[in-house]
């Protein structure tokens, strides 16, 4: 089992590069911006794919961006087939990844909290 899971991992990892240079360096559809793949993961048989994205700007750019990926999904798994040398090239699911704005509201709120201890100490 260990060995099905670093080879799944691995997988998981190229595709988020070789995704990465394709949408960077290929991909003309200009509702697709400044995109980050932060994260990919593989089913067991390697026949689904989910990505997870995050966008530079606001919500709209990022639905906007995931429309033209979903759109480019046909297209960027052609490629991938190419390039990685797999059975089976995976379908491609994006999804925008929360992560970082859950981040930075857990960061503020750690913040104002560490500031209101301080404002409490000083009266």
């Amino acid at each position: 089992m260990a060995q099905e899971y670093s080879r799944s991992r691995r997988v998981a990892d190229q595709i988020q590069r070789e995704l990465a240079l394709i949408i960077q360096k290929e991909l003309k559809d200009p509702r697709v911006g400044m995109v980050t793949i932060t994260a990919v993961e593989v089913s067991r048989e390697f026949e689904h794919a989910k990505v997870y994205i995050t966008v530079l700007g606001d919500e709209a750019a990022g639905k906007a961006t995931l429309e033209g990926l979903d759109k480019a999904s046909g297209y960027l798994r052609r490629e991938l087939a190419h390039r990685l040398k797999l059975r089976v090239t995976p379908k491609l699911h994006f999804h925008y990844d929360h992560s970082l704005e859950e981040g930075i509201r857990l960061s503020a709120m750690i913040d104002d909290a560490v500031a209101a201890d301080k404002s409490k100490e000083s009266t």
